[in-house]
């Protein structure tokens, strides 16, 4: 039998009823990625509502970031599995992601029926540039916290190289850099554990949870068959939920060359949608969404292309956030035993130092991208060269680069701000 959460209060334990209304408002404004989302939920649960107390929270926030999958979202999921059981987690969880999946639902629709304009034309080639510089800054952001010891450097620099020149999947630099972070950084014995739970802790709606989450596999197998594009998309981002350490930054290279290798998108689109994620409440990892929906909208036989491309972003948003509640169910009643492994501990650190290869190798995909219209490939034996036709490079595109990266680097503009100045640009761009 599964352990309850720990109870507060009646003082101050919500209702359902005042749960919901607390993570719908949540799931309404958490814009500005996982550290605006973060304190937004702090101010709620904590400050205002006294739900959690400073420790509680910090110690679920640890917990989650050793977790794959967005981190923000685990921690709603937690939020509400403390205050009111599963039941809870599966408001608290689900409505912090509703809200942008809705929307960027209706964005990817927007996409699909209006790109051919000019004026949305020239809006998204300026989100192109906006982007760029986005993820150039997290890159410098997340490399000045993470690459202090040369262990870590040694990391990166191995995953760049993994990524970037040899084309080694994502899944298998997640684990070498996992073992390398388990050999590295554990220079101390494991602790005991701080707590033991029982030994039927959180199983039984952790087992509904993966039940539930591959449940929409089984059924696209077994009527359209293992060949359809639906189960292709659902399989792959089912593969990719549960590798996604480090934030959707570490795994949208992988994602956009597995996109675009499949024939689901182009590198424009997938710029295009990181553009639109940035811009929507929820987390960025929303991402993932747009590209099942053009995937499955591309290929949409026997279906219609738009009711496709609803099915394709309806099963790819279900099996990247389905596996939250998973790991939350099952892990949250371990959360001090698990956070007391040094071993588990340093692993993390090496996928956290990973991260930082992989995302220097999506900055360079994304830049190349953006400055070149066409980009091939060499192939020198195992190694992979990114080859850009110096003919295609488009002079109005560095340009905007350059005005993005004014923005966020000397005029320090948000994030939202920015896209919406280089998005305003774009269009001017366009006409001219």
């Amino acid at each position: 039998m599964s352990e309850p959460p720990p109870t507060l209060p009646p003082t101050l334990a919500p209702t359902l009823a005042g749960l919901t209304r607390a993570f719908l408002a949540i799931g309404l404004l958490s814009f500005g990625g996982p550290a605006a989302q973060i304190a937004l939920m702090h101010r709620v649960a904590v400050e205002e509502r006294g739900w959690l107390d400073e420790g509680q929270f910090l110690r679920a926030l640890n917990f989650c970031m050793l977790l794959p999958g967005p981190e923000a979202q685990q921690l709603a999921t937690y939020i509400g599995w403390r205050l009111k059981g599963w039941r809870g987690g599966v408001i608290a969880g689900g409505l912090f992601v509703l809200p942008g999946a809705l929307v960027m639902l209706a964005l990817s629709i927007a996409y699909v029926l209006f790109a051919g304009a000019p004026l949305v034309g020239g809006l998204f080639f300026g989100i192109k540039a906006a982007v760029l510089a986005i993820v150039l800054e997290a890159l410098i952001r997340v490399s000045r916290r993470v690459l202090k010891p040369r262990p870590a450097q040694a990391v990166a620099l191995a995953a760049l190289l993994a990524v970037g020149l040899f084309a080694l999947p994502f899944p298998l630099v997640v684990a070498a850099a996992a073992l390398a972070g388990a050999l590295l950084f554990a220079a101390v014995p494991e602790a005991p554990p701080a707590a033991v739970r029982p030994a039927g802790a959180g199983l039984w709606p952790a087992a509904i949870a993966a039940l539930l989450w591959l449940a929409p596999l089984g059924l696209i197998a077994a009527t359209l068959g293992a060949g359809h594009v639906l189960f292709e998309i659902g399989a792959f981002f089912a593969k990719l939920a549960v590798v996604t350490f480090g934030g959707a930054y570490a795994i949208l290279a992988y994602l956009a060359e597995q996109a675009v290798g499949r024939g689901w998108a182009d590198p424009a689109d997938m710029l295009a949608g990181l553009g639109l994620a940035e811009t929507t409440p929820g987390p960025l990892i929303l991402v993932t969404q747009f590209a099942g929906f053009l995937g499955a909208y591309r290929a949409p036989a026997p279906f219609a292309p738009l009711a496709a491309g609803l099915l394709g972003a309806a099963v790819t948003t279900w099996v990247t956030f389905a596996p939250s509640f998973l790991w939350i169910f099952a892990g949250a009643p371990w959360l001090e035993t698990l956070q007391a492994n040094r071993r588990l501990a340093a692993a993390l650190r090496g996928i956290t130092a990973a991260v930082v290869g992989v995302m220097a190798h999506l900055a360079a995909w994304f830049a190349l991208h953006t400055l070149f219209a066409t980009v091939g490939t060499v192939q020198l034996g195992p190694v992979r060269l990114l080859v850009p036709d110096p003919a295609s490079f488009d002079a109005r595109a560095a340009a905007l680069a350059a005005i993005a990266m004014g923005l966020v680097f000397v005029a320090k503009r948000g994030l939202i701000a920015t896209v919406a100045i280089m998005a305003g640009l774009g269009v001017l761009a366009s006409l001219f």
